[in-house]
């Protein structure tokens, strides 16, 4: 489906009707896309070949750089995956539903976060019971 230019999901129309999944599911390939466009930034970046500074300081830079690099596109290797579940979920007819609930998740948090999979209520009691479990 082909969506008019500024369209953004309103509270309006019915929830997951066929606009609002197409705005999702653009929003998440474009989303997808990006992440995996930096990621053959990175990768032809890293076959460079190993760092040749002659400066003991410069390659200490150089290393804590390309560790944080690998770091961020291990986040971003995660985050491809939960995009990947939330697209899935879309094409299931399981999207913006909470997995824990089944009730909607508002489409403000969906617009922020389109791979959440929980309301705000159930995210919060879930980060409640994690920290609780933590500290015992």
């Amino acid at each position: 489906m082909i969506l008019e230019k500024g369209y953004r999901p309103s509270e309006d129309e019915e929830f997951m009707n066929e606009r609002q999944l197409a705005y999702f599911k653009n929003a998440l390939e474009e989303w997808k896309n990006g992440i995996v466009a930096e990621s053959k930034e990175t990768l032809a970046h890293l076959q460079d070949g190993p760092i040749q500074e002659a400066d003991p300081n410069d390659r200490a830079s150089s290393e804590t750089d390309w560790g944080l690099e690998l770091r961020t596109r291990d986040r971003q290797r995660k985050l491809t995956s939960k995009i990947d579940s939330a697209l899935r979920r879309i094409e299931d007819g399981e999207y913006g539903y909470c997995q824990v609930t089944g009730e909607p998740i508002s489409l403000d948090r969906l617009i922020a976060r389109p791979i959440a999979t929980m309301t705000v209520e159930a995210q919060e009691a879930h980060e409640r019971s994690e920290k609780v479990s933590r500290d015992r």
